[in-house]
């Protein structure tokens, strides 16, 4: 369907700047600072993800033991870190945490939400880098149509659910909040229904107005009668 966005491989960006492992110190901040990114993925000779290398990663190490670090050391650390011989492979956090290009967007928001990154690479099933995925990326979701969040709804949850009697319930859609009205047999696909229509791309809320078929008094006579009553 037109617009729908449901998998990483939907939102990710696919120009994406990497690192071999034995790229320079130097050469690491310099990719960082020209294509203004806090992390880069790290490549082996074939192509794929073995880890990541971030901002905090250039970061001097605190290796002076209890006693504290020297002033007069610490005022040259920069120097002394930037001078040395270091690289990628040396520097990276590995394993680097990645996400497929089929999965749901959801699962690669647990992913970044559990492992607290802004950002994920995308490798296929040999483990070569596809692209890369951000929290700015997973937002793009949210600003899809709503006559096509709409069609959706009807098709992928309605339909399905109710049947031949889809025709009964009303979709509205406003700024991605879905609003489900009217009358269903089946009190118990309601629920469903809720769930189900939360999950579809897009959608920021379900508020749910459905109700079960209209009570008749002669075939549930241990029911009230929901009829007003009439006049004399």
């Amino acid at each position: 369907m037109s617009g729908t966005h449901t998998v990483v491989n939907d939102v990710m960006t696919r120009r994406v700047v990497a690192l071999r492992a034995g790229a320079a110190f130097k050469d690491i901040v310099r990719t960082m600072q020209e294509w203004r990114v806090s992390a880069l993925p790290v490549l082996d000779d074939s192509g794929r993800v073995v880890g990541i290398v971030s901002e905090a990663d250039l970061l001097p190490q605190e290796e002076y033991g209890e006693g504290g670090p020297d002033r007069g050391l610490m005022r040259h650390a920069p120097d002394v870190v930037k001078g040395a011989t270091v690289t990628a492979g040396d520097l990276m956090t590995a394993p680097a945490v990645t996400v497929a290009p089929d999965a749901p967007l959801a699962h690669a928001a647990r992913v970044m939400a559990h492992t607290r990154v802004k950002r994920l690479p995308v490798v296929g099933h040999d483990g070569t880098l596809e692209g890369i995925v951000s929290r700015s990326d997973l937002l793009k979701v949210y600003l899809r149509d709503d006559a096509d969040i709409a069609e959706e709804v009807r098709c992928e949850v309605v339909a399905p659910l109710i049947g031949t009697h889809a025709e009964t319930v009303r979709i509205q859609v406003r700024d991605g909040v879905v609003t489900l009205t009217g009358r269903v047999r089946e009190t118990a696909v309601i629920p469903l229904a809720t769930r189900l229509a939360r999950a579809v791309p897009g959608v920021v809320d379900v508020r749910c107005a459905l109700t079960g078929p209209p009570r008749h008094p002669d075939l549930d006579p241990d029911l009230p009668d929901s009829r007003p009553t009439a006049r004399a």
